[in-house]
């Protein structure tokens, strides 16, 4: 049931709009007007002549709800990076380069705990506002300063992930608090930033893995199923490694 002050996805054609639903609000799309007051008491998924309204999912809110101020790390790459380390319930997460928080709220959907570090504080009190805004990051402790200052107990995390631009000289204190045999992920632009990295590596982390991740969608009309002539394709270089510790 779609209640007053709901936040819902619009559907017009093949445009989406993310609205907080008011008694007296409305949306205008080309010629054709939905009031909210038609569908504040009606069931979700409700059509409306040229409009469809559902809840949104946390893809729609990230997407059409979130502000940025950074790139933020897309839903193809998102949901894999949880699905890679391992996340559970049960999960404790460090998570340090929080930017516009977009990766942070997929982690805390799934797991027990996140911990997140950024130290521009601009970036800090948007990604808060984000989650807020949606009521999301009920299980996030949110720290506006750099990762390399934190006090951390040793072994204390269950896995990580890592979004900085110099992602090196983090690692001896990255590799010091997680468990042992912990899945840690980091997210870089840029070839040369990705070579910089396995070869800092060294013998502290192991079963390395580097990866792109590339999404394309495909018109729904049958007369027409194909491509969409727009796709997200390379956004950032994916790499994956696990904690190893000497014998």
């Amino acid at each position: 049931m779609l209640r007053e002050g709901d936040w819902v996805l619009i559907r017009h054609e093949d445009k989406r709009y993310l609205k907080k639903i008011t008694d007296k609000g409305s949306i205008n799309v080309k010629k054709d007007v939905l009031r909210f007051s038609e569908i504040i008491g009606k069931p979700e998924g409700i059509r409306i002549g040229n409009f469809e309204v559902f809840k949104p999912v946390l893809e729609d809110i990230i997407l059409l709800g979130f502000t940025r101020k950074t790139q933020i790390i897309y839903p193809k790459d998102a949901f894999y990076i949880a699905f890679k380390l391992g996340i559970s319930k049960d999960s404790k997460i460090l998570e340090f380069g929080t930017g516009s928080g977009a990766l942070c709220a997929v982690l805390s959907v799934l797991a027990r705990e996140v911990h997140t570090y950024e130290v521009v504080e601009e970036f800090y009190r948007l990604a808060r506002r984000n989650m807020e805004r949606f009521g999301l990051g009920k299980n996030v402790k949110f720290f506006n300063m750099d990762f390399a200052d934190a006090r951390i107990e040793p072994r204390s995390f269950d896995c990580a992930f890592v979004d900085v631009r110099e992602p090196t000289p983090y690692l001896g204190k990255l590799h010091e608090c997680l468990r042992d045999g912990a899945p840690v992920g980091f997210l870089l632009p840029t070839a040369n930033q990705v070579i910089e990295l396995l070869e800092s590596f060294g013998d502290r982390f192991g079963a390395v893995e580097v990866m792109e991740i590339i999404h394309r969608n495909y018109k729904t009309i049958p007369e027409r199923f194909r491509p969409e002539d727009m796709m997200v394709a390379h956004t950032a270089y994916l790499i994956f490694a696990r904690k190893c510790t000497p014998s």
